[in-house]
């Protein structure tokens, strides 16, 4: 706590005047360019690797950067993850989002206790082992993918196949796939390397992770027509 409360006074005296006019327009309104979903891992920073500001993405954070699939039960009853569901929604309704990036990371402390859980047959009595019930569909994809990728250590090959389920996960929102089909709507998969601070863009064809450098930004921007 030391460390934050300082971290406010340091703000106020060498930043504050070169943010306030920023923060005095947000007050108003926000018009983020992205909904990010990323881990809540302490470690992944996406408005350090992405040189976004505040106002430039609307996050939603949870353990395992996971989203739930959209379901109902035979009485009308959501079986989805409440909170993640209405964070979709407001950014695509409210916010009129027109870009979602889901971002895994290397080393995740959930795709490693997915692992753990896995090989000890860890029975569900925690509340984080339930939550990590909604990436047994990730778990199932990896077992089946183990063998490819030997470069990357299990943890990290889960966590990129974790990216490309949410990937699928998140097209089952109704929602999203009336955007999608609309062309109101692109969807991203990314990878951050902690080791090296690299970011990598999943080729949702390939099903390959691909480093964003210069070269590769530009071909990003042309493939999805952004001007």
């Amino acid at each position: 706590m030391k460390k934050l409360i300082k971290g406010i006074v340091d703000f106020r005296s060498a930043f504050l005047e070169d943010y306030r006019n920023k923060f005095s327009k947000l007050a108003l309104r926000q018009s983020p360019d992205a909904l990010f979903v990323a881990c809540c891992d302490s470690r992944v920073v996406p408005n350090t690797f992405a040189s976004s500001d505040p106002g430039d993405l609307f996050v939603l954070r949870n353990i395992g950067n996971l989203i739930p699939t959209y379901q109902f039960t035979s009485h009308g009853k959501c079986q989805t993850d409440i909170s993640v569901a209405a964070t979709i929604e407001f950014s695509l309704l409210n916010l009129d989002v027109q870009d979602v990036v889901i971002c895994g990371h290397s080393d995740c402390g959930a795709m490693q206790t997915l692992i753990d859980n896995a090989e000890q047959h860890v029975c569900n009595c925690s509340s984080l082992n339930a939550w990590l019930e909604h990436a047994a569909p990730s778990y199932k994809r990896f077992k089946n993918n183990s063998s490819q990728n030997s470069d990357l250590t299990p943890c990290n090959l889960l966590s990129r196949i974790n990216v490309l389920q949410q990937l699928d996960n998140l097209k089952t929102y109704p929602l999203v796939m009336e955007r999608i089909q609309k062309n109101q709507l692109r969807i991203h998969g990314w990878w951050f390397d902690l080791a090296t601070a690299d970011v990598y863009h999943c080729d949702q064809k390939s099903e390959k992770f691909i480093l964003i450098d210069e070269q590769e930004a530009k071909n990003m921007l042309t493939l999805f027509d952004y001007r």
